[in-house]
């Protein structure tokens, strides 16, 4: 069991995502998604999502500026058991200034993108990705949401959301 965010950071109508092309082990080898990581030893949803944007992106936001908007369990026959904790954020809240034309094009684990907000469950995304991708886009209150996998089918899912 692991625990891990994921942030969807958004401009102009658009979500920075991450084409996960460089690791060759990779449960999201070939799969485009948004921006985070595994949890450090004592950190917060917050800080993790805080660090992880920064580390990838050199984004800087400040822990108040992330929007809180679900928990994802992740269960899956071939990985384990994930706790994610979905973050939004808009770039014109980050701390250091930075703009679309500032990200980095790649970092060590893909390819970063600008890609319309409509267009993103289009991509190769993880099906179950396509159902909180769709929540965000409809502004849906906090939720949690059950995502079961064997392999990369998804079998069931559940979402309560408040």
């Amino acid at each position: 069991m692991r625990n891990t965010t994921l942030c969807y950071i958004e401009s102009a109508g658009k979500y920075l995502m991450l084409h996960r092309v460089k690791k060759e082990n990779d449960e999201n080898k070939d799969k485009w998604i948004g921006v985070g990581g595994k949890f450090e030893s004592g950190e917060t949803p917050e800080e993790c999502a805080v660090r992880e944007i920064r580390e990838e992106t050199g984004i800087l936001f400040s822990r108040d500026k992330l929007r809180f908007r679900g928990i994802v369990t992740f269960v899956s026959d071939e990985w384990g058991t994930e706790y994610m904790f979905l973050f939004t954020a808009k770039l014109s809240e980050a701390q250091n200034g930075i703009s679309e034309a500032d990200i980095p094009e790649e970092n060590d684990e893909g390819k970063l993108e600008w890609v319309p907000l409509e267009a993103a469950p289009e991509l190769p995304v993880w099906e179950g990705d396509k159902i909180f991708l769709r929540m965000l886009s409809e502004n849906a209150p906090f939720f949690s949401l059950k995502l079961q996998y064997s392999g990369e089918k998804l079998v069931d899912f559940s979402v309560l959301a408040w």
